[in-house]
């Protein structure tokens, strides 16, 4: 935590500068600290140890990669180092404080128990650590936003931090095998850059849009929710939450992206219902028939629904829309690559080594099924330039989108063959990563031509 000192030096510093400080603290960490012989490595909440020189190494990286994709925000990136320094590092402090004997009674036996109790999705995490990191990151975010943007509203600052911290706090306490000084930094970043985006003025000047959409979304997305458990699209908890998520991508640009969502529905549901007995004979199709459940709908539509929010509620709708159509794009890429290259072949070659593994198999790709991934994204963009989704240029918008989609859905690949198949990260958080980066890569490029 000491090291966080270095962000109050940000205001005085380009981001060359504050990148300089970063790898100065890496070298620091791996040369200096280990010459003293201090062991600062980190168990996550589960999974293996990191060994020590993995632990010295990870955090000044992540605070480097912090400062590189938020170089002309270096607020975010400091906000963001805050919530992974003091609200992870307090959260700690705090979580073995309750955890220790008290030789008195009474109400602070009563306050301490209370505290001490494990949070109902982790029984190895504690209330006392929860609310210790939304404290902690709330303020250690706030202070450092302030101090670096100070023309920032107070009001709206204490907000989106808190709201980070609260973000971040439930992120950090599931039990993920991923360390989270991976996670916790990563999605405040991303959490806090666009939520200091929203405006009021922009929710204000879309409400005569949204006051017409709302009634249409809400019946549109409950009739096709019921539809699709009917026919067995879905299961009762993916009807769900595809509606809450169907009537957020609809309320965002009305029903041009409802229909780009429905394009990447059916582009899924029909690739997983072709060949779907071979597949199956083989081993490798969908569960449940092909239903999906809530896992799926949020690993592929949390990131657009966000997305589509932020179209209506930031004055950058063009660079929003844009993403928003990258992440559908990357989800239908995603799906179909899967469906077709496990029909065509039961062979695929792991995408890190080209090694020949089982069609289905982490990290697996091949021929057939990445062209047929690229094709799907490329016809999702497509719609999404006849829809007049795709910004203000005929053709800076829709490469950035496709290029952005191919991006995301290469790492997704990558990711499967690495952290999902040790078990670091499941297939939901995979796909949730590709539509994120997808959407994400859209956006800083939109965002740094002016679209």
């Amino acid at each position: 935590m000491a090291s966080l000192l270095f962000a109050f030096l940000f205001p005085s510093l380009s981001w060359e500068q504050a990148a300089g400080c970063a790898l100065l603290l890496i070298l620091f960490n791996t040369l200096i600290l280990p010459w003293l012989e201090i062991d600062v490595s980190k168990q996550p909440a589960s999974g293996p140890v990191l060994d020590k020189a993995g632990g010295l190494i990870l955090y000044p990286t992540i605070v480097l990669v912090l400062i590189l994709l938020y170089r002309h925000y270096l607020y975010v990136a400091a906000a963001a180092w805050a919530m992974m320094a003091l609200g992870d590092g307090m959260a700690t402090v705090a979580g073995e404080a309750v955890c220790r004997p008290l030789t008195t009674g009474g109400h602070a036996e009563m306050w301490r128990r209370g505290l001490a109790a494990a949070l109902p999705w982790n029984r190895r995490k504690t209330r006392a650590g929860f609310l210790t990191f939304v404290v902690a990151g709330t303020m250690g975010a706030y202070v450092l936003s302030r101090w670096i943007a100070s023309a920032i509203p107070p009001g709206k600052t204490l907000m989106v931090c808190a709201a980070a911290a609260l973000l971040c706090g439930v992120i950090e306490s599931l039990p993920l095998a991923l360390d989270d000084n991976i996670t916790v930094p990563l999605m405040a970043g991303a959490f806090l850059f666009c939520a200091f985006l929203v405006e009021r003025s922009a929710l204000d000047s879309n409400l005569p849009y949204l006051r017409r959409r709302i009634g249409l979304a809400i019946a549109v997305n409950l009739a096709l929710a019921v539809l699709a458990y009917a026919l067995k699209a879905a299961s009762r908890s993916g009807a769900i939450c595809g509606f809450w998520l169907g009537t957020a991508i609809y309320l965002g640009y009305g029903y041009k992206s409802f229909i780009l969502l429905c394009a990447f529905v059916v582009l899924g549901s029909a690739t997983t219902r072709l060949g779907f007995a071979k597949k199956a004979a083989r081993g490798v199709a969908e569960r449940r028939s092909g239903a999906r459940s809530w896992r799926e709908a949020l690993a592929n539509l949390l990131a657009a629904a966000c997305l589509a929010i932020l179209v209506i509620t930031t004055h950058h709708e063009p660079a929003f829309l844009i993403a928003l159509v990258a992440a559908l794009a990357e989800a239908a890429g995603d799906t179909v690559s899967s469906e077709i290259g496990q029909w065509v072949s039961d062979r695929a070659y792991l995408i890190t080594t080209f090694k020949p593994v089982r069609a289905g198999e982490d990290g697996g790709v091949s021929l057939a099924g990445t062209v047929a991934g690229f094709a799907a994204s490329a016809a999702i963009v497509g719609l999404g330039l006849g829809l007049g989704l795709c910004g203000p240029y005929r053709f800076a918008g829709p490469a950035i989108a496709w290029g952005a989609a191919v991006a995301g859905n290469l790492l997704d690949s990558f990711l499967g063959a690495t952290f999902e198949r040790r078990g670091l990260a499941t297939n939901g958080m995979v796909n949730f990563a590709g539509t994120s980066i997808a959407g994400g890569l859209a956006l800083g490029l939109a965002l740094h031509l002016g679209l």
